[in-house]
């Protein structure tokens, strides 16, 4: 089921945010979105899950275009995790996570239990979501969008909050999620690390416009860092364990 924009232009205002993107992101892979600020990733992200109208282009799920998707049909297809939620209720986490099954409209007992699992929820379960800590909180807020089991994943920088051994915790699992269940996830990062280390595919925004796709070691090429981030800068290590270095 791919995702797909086809020259997809976002506006604010009267400002393009986004202007005449074209690509397909397919399943069973961690695609990342990098850029530096005010480029335009959140936007990006909101118009994938079909919550940010285009003022030109579409989005199209398996060839079909989004806005003709049911509102429940297409939170069962997409699951989307904003980088400032809010949360209304003061409910337990066990709670919270369950409203994950809204659009499917059942109890959803295995898949709430495999999402508290997966990010380390079992003890907080019974806490209420006021007495959580941020990263607690962020976790949580995840752990929800997985309760759903929705086909795509997409997440607006769902590491930022978490220490080194969530972070870690957290891509293994969105990697079992694609490569063993073969769902699509799409990452909105800041860390050009995390994305060269752990996505497949890498989606470089710069002013609105997309400046370079592929493999990252392509997308993140020396070169290109240079040219977007402006930043003279290399990659040390092995392939899964770089770092980026730089040169000044």
């Amino acid at each position: 089921m791919t995702l797909a924009a086809e020259h997809l232009t976002l506006t604010r205002g009267r400002r393009a945010v986004v202007e005449g993107i074209t690509t397909a992101l397919e399943p069973g892979r961690i695609t990342a979105i990098v850029g530096p600020n005010g480029a335009g990733k959140s936007s990006l992200l909101l118009a994938l899950a079909g919550l940010l109208e285009p003022a030109s282009g579409s989005v199209r799920l398996d060839g079909a275009p989004l806005t003709g998707l049911a509102p429940r049909a297409r939170a069962q297809a997409i699951g989307y995790l904003p980088q400032t939620p809010d949360i209304a209720w003061d409910v337990s986490v066990a709670a919270l996570v369950a409203l994950g099954r809204l659009p499917w409209r059942d109890r959803g007992a295995q898949e709430i239990e495999a999402a508290l699992a997966a990010l380390d929820l079992g003890a907080l379960r019974d806490r209420p979501v006021s007495r959580l800590s941020g990263g607690e909180r962020a976790r949580v807020l995840l752990a929800r969008v997985l309760a759903g089991t929705p086909r795509w994943i997409l997440a607006d920088e769902p590491l930022a909050a978490l220490d080194l051994a969530h972070q870690l915790t957290l891509i293994t699992y969105l990697k079992a999620c694609a490569k063993e269940c073969g769902q699509g996830v799409v990452v909105v990062l800041h860390d050009l690390a995390l994305a060269m280390n752990h996505a497949d595919h890498v989606l470089v925004l710069h002013e609105g416009h997309l400046v370079a796709e592929g493999p990252p070691r392509i997308a993140l090429a020396p070169q290109g860092i240079a040219r977007v981030w402006g930043v003279d800068a290399q990659w040390l290590g092995e392939p899964g364990r770089m770092a980026l270095v730089s040169e000044a």
